[in-house]
């Protein structure tokens, strides 16, 4: 396990020799440290890096440099901070960052913005998740002139909402990534159709620190408080029924529940691909009300292939409930190693483990039955692995916001120690094993702080990241020993489990993630609980009163 101190280097031996930075680092050791971690002052920034200048997506990608054509290539979809476009045949996008109109950033910033992304993936979120799981990619530079007809060509498919920013043009690099809509697992012809579905599960536990001050997050989940305030703002039509708990439970019934919420209420919670072509999802408040029997129309042929059901609304409820049961058995399944063991956060979350805003668990209240809590993910899948990620928010923002503000005043006195804290890189295989204290006790040093700072923002990353599941029906004599098969009741697939959304989230978002748990408690707080608190009084007093009646009666 690495030291609480571990983030930075020794004072480099050159500091001796020159004056005063001795004495600067022996007094920063005694007031930051007890540990022995000692910040070095960097010798003068050295002249801008070498880029190097990588080829086009190659023979690894089956392309060529001088055969690279905007025709091939479309639209695939977009964030907050990047842009995809997928190629017609073979299995690979490209993804371009994004920015404001009057952002400019140079050529050496971008690649090493996105080489950040590829190392993090690979030395920090592959150890954890397993190899199996994250597909890295890597960064390829491109022409020019094909990026800009490029950006020309797919201008007109992008939502209106995301062209408030614009795919980088001037720097010609990339990241180079499988279409995580296909298949991953092996090499083979795709003959047979590909069926994917994205899944972002958000958060699966509620706080257990006891930083927590506002009480009401340690019996609702964050997802559940959320949807209120996003509603009232507009941002969707109606409050969705799902709740992460309910899929990380392990609990078959509550899973099956929350994946059908997830169909009736997708939000940017759920997509669907068919040949990589997105067959149903939503995009934002305007887009129509979800159309189960538009998408079973779409399934049918892969769960009942040969003289399936007649259309209607029993063929549509039995589409569905094959689909579902699907994805619950490829989420529970276990096809990949990871190192998530070393963390040692124990097998589930400490805090409660049923939401009390859950749907589901309402429903059962109504009925006089208890919530089945949970039947316990297996260790070795996916659901599980990226809980135990998410756990490594061991504080809570509450708890969080303190050690961040005490890393930011020592980078206000000393900030040429920026780079030396690795708050911007490098991601490298150091960073990763000093994840792993798991500490809680805070000895007042800006190394735990640091450390704190550092899990949380891994934490926040599985907590957004999305799980892509690609099914592929099989043969019964086409399976093969190594290839993963999930079985439906008349088909079977073949599929892969890949992960997505892995970058790391920004250290400079943590102030807005503390104003905005404030906003989300205090809203939920205030009109929600308090209106449901209003009812159960109305209900006591008037049942009271009755009972009154009845006494003189």
């Amino acid at each position: 396990m690495a030291a609480p101190g571990a983030w930075l280097p020794a004072v480099r031996a050159c500091e001796s020799q020159r004056p005063g930075l001795a004495g600067a680092a022996a007094d920063r050791r005694s007031s930051h440290d007890r540990h022995g971690w000692c910040p070095a002052r960097r010798a003068a920034p050295s002249s801008p890096p070498h880029v190097p200048a990588r080829e086009a997506p190659g023979p690894r990608w089956g392309m060529d440099e001088g055969k690279m054509d905007e025709n091939e290539w479309g639209y695939h979809g977009e964030g907050n901070k990047s842009l995809v476009v997928a190629h017609a045949q073979r299995r690979v996008v490209l993804r371009f960052l994004k920015f404001p109109p009057n952002r400019k950033k140079t050529s050496e910033e971008i690649f090493q913005h996105l080489q950040n992304i590829v190392d993090f993936g690979q030395n920090v979120m592959k150890e954890f998740l397993g190899e199996n799981y994250v597909h890295c990619g890597e960064v390829v530079q491109l022409p020019l002139e094909f990026v800009k007809q490029l950006c020309l060509k797919i201008q007109a498919e992008r939502p209106e909402s995301r062209c408030d920013k614009d795919l980088d043009t001037l720097s010609g690099y990339a990241m180079c990534l499988p279409n995580l809509t296909r298949l991953q697992t092996y090499h083979f012809a795709e003959h047979w159709p590909i069926l994917c579905v994205e899944i972002k599960p958000k958060c699966g536990f509620i706080p257990f620190s006891s930083d927590v001050t506002h009480e009401m997050k340690h019996k609702v989940c964050r997802y559940c408080m959320h949807q209120h305030l996003k509603v009232a703002t507009g941002k969707w039509k109606q409050i969705s029924k799902y709740c992460p708990l309910d899929l990380y439970s392990g609990n078959k019934q509550r899973m099956h529940f929350a994946l059908k919420s997830l169909l009736q209420e997708a939000q940017n919670n759920l997509k669907i691909f068919k040949n990589g072509e997105l067959i149903y999802g939503c995009k934002d408040a305007r887009s129509p009300v979800a159309d189960w029997s538009e998408l079973a129309r779409h399934l049918k042929p892969f769960f009942f292939p040969s003289n399936g059901l007649a259309s209607g609304p029993h063929c549509t409820s039995a589409v569905i409930r094959e689909l579902v049961h699907v994805i619950t058995r490829v989420l529970l399944s276990s096809s990949d190693k990871g190192r998530v063991g070393a963390l040692r956060l124990g097998p589930g979350p400490r805090g409660p483990r049923v939401c009390e805003a859950s749907r589901f668990s309402r429903s059962l209240h109504c009925q006089g039955k208890n919530t089945p809590e949970r039947s316990g993910l297996p260790k070795g899948c996916l659901l599980y692995k990226t809980l135990q990620v998410q756990m490594l928010d061991l504080l809570d923002i509450e708890g969080l916001y303190p050690l961040y503000s005490r890393v930011e005043r020592y980078l206000e006195e000393f900030p040429e120690e920026r780079k030396t804290l690795q708050i911007d890189g490098p991601y490298d295989e150091a960073f990763y094993q000093k994840l792993l204290d798991l500490s809680t006790e805070d000895d007042g040093t800006v190394a735990f702080a640091l450390t704190k700072v550092q899990q949380y923002r891994v934490a926040m990353t599985a907590k957004d990241c999305s799980i892509m599941i690609a099914l592929s029906p099989c043969l019964q004599d086409a399976s093969s020993d190594q290839r993963p098969v999930v079985l439906s009741s008349r088909s079977r697939f073949a599929f892969s489990v890949s992960v997505l959304d892995l970058d790391l989230k920004p250290y400079e978002s943590i102030p807005h993630q503390y104003k905005l748990d404030s906003k989300i408690v205090n809203y939920y707080s205030k009109t929600v609980h308090a209106k449901d608190s209003a009812v159960m009084s109305t209900r006591f007093t008037e049942s009271e009163d009755c009972t009154l009646v009845l006494h003189k009666v």
